[in-house]
């Protein structure tokens, strides 16, 4: 009985720390966008991204050397480490692609459909279960990003495909945070995929300049090095500086907590960043922007109402990953989910 109720307090204490964690992660975000839209132009895309990836390894690796412990610089989960670098780059760089021809609030409530996909990928590779009331939420929300897609008059912009790729991309990415998370840190994580960020957008900037036949429209996407004045530096060592501090926190959200509990406090970012925009670049999104935002929300806080509802159910809470900061040894085999019924 005391062991059990310790593990049940152990997962309460990660819960509520997975909450901070997303929503200060979300705020750190918004400022990191904020920072990149306003570079766009000045800077070419690939060089933000390069950059931000060079300030945060200059960072993390002193971290890890001082800290020591679980913190390693070399993983043997290293595959899967590139893996998520590739999904986090190529992802990110198709959704700072559209920041020039959409607003902030369109691009993120598209790109907030991550969470949908989350919930589908946790049931094919986390054996998480939907039942008919969870898949009804999911198709709502689908329904909501057709809506949020035509955000001009109801015309369809295909550049709008652009920040629904990136939602599945980083879908992808935190279910194998999950899959990592009981033997890997969060520095070290962030280590690997910000850092190998910063390499390979290179080759993805290559290769986009060499198959896409780029226009006028297009000038962030230039392949080129720009050598940025004073204050452009110290832009883009901000830039590194709170996109890092933002991902670390997120991903150990998604490492000390359940899944469906965490997902939904993605939405946090949504208001945080149409106040912005607006406060920046009197930019207002369109009704249907905000009908399918609505919708998108709505859908994705249900789904984490069913999740914690069926967490209920069980017992006991989901199990996490452990993730740390400082070292603590795995979760132990004993303490894995107890099957729960489907929801019907």
């Amino acid at each position: 009985m005391s062991s059990v109720s310790t593990t049940i307090s152990r997962q309460s204490t990660g819960a509520r720390q997975g909450i901070v964690c997303m929503l200060v992660g979300m705020w750190l975000f918004v400022g990191q966008d904020v920072l990149m839209k306003g570079l766009l132009g000045a800077q070419p895309l690939w060089m933000l991204i390069s950059a931000r990836a060079l300030v945060s390894v200059v960072i993390l690796l002193p971290l890890i050397a001082v800290l020591k412990g679980s913190h390693r610089l070399y993983t043997p989960l290293w595959p899967i480490h590139l893996l998520r670098a590739f999904l986090f780059t190529a992802g990110f760089a198709m959704f700072y692609t559209a920041f020039p021809f959409m607003g902030l609030a369109e691009v993120s409530t598209i790109f907030f459909s991550a969470p949908l996909f989350t919930a589908i990928l946790a049931v094919v590779f986390l054996d998480e279960r939907l039942g008919i009331h969870r898949v009804a939420a999911l198709l709502l929300g689908f329904g909501g990003v057709v809506i949020a897609m035509a955000p001009s008059q109801g015309e369809f912009q295909w550049i709008a495909i652009l920040p629904l790729i990136c939602a599945v991309f980083y879908a992808s990415s935190m279910i194998l945070t999950r899959r990592v998370g009981e033997g890997e840190s969060s520095l070290t994580m962030g280590l690997w995929t910000i850092g190998f960020s910063g390499l390979l957008i290179w080759p993805i900037g290559w290769v986009v300049n060499a198959v896409v036949p780029l226009g006028p429209d297009f000038p962030h996407l230039r392949l080129e090095l720009v050598v940025p004045d004073a204050a452009q530096m110290v832009q883009l060592a901000l830039l590194g500086v709170v996109g890092m501090g933002g991902y670390i926190l997120v991903n150990r959200a998604y490492q000390v907590a359940n899944a469906g509990l965490i997902a939904p406090f993605d939405y946090t970012y949504l208001p945080f960043a149409t106040l912005m925009a607006w406060a920046l670049w009197d930019e207002v999104p369109g009704s249907r922007t905000f009908i399918g935002m609505v919708i998108i929300v709505g859908s994705g806080l249900y789904l984490g109402f069913r999740e914690l509802r069926a967490t209920r159910a069980s017992g006991a809470p989901a199990p996490v990953g452990e993730a740390v900061f400082t070292t603590g040894a795995p979760v132990l085999a004993d303490e894995a989910e107890p099957d729960r019924p489907d929801e019907t």
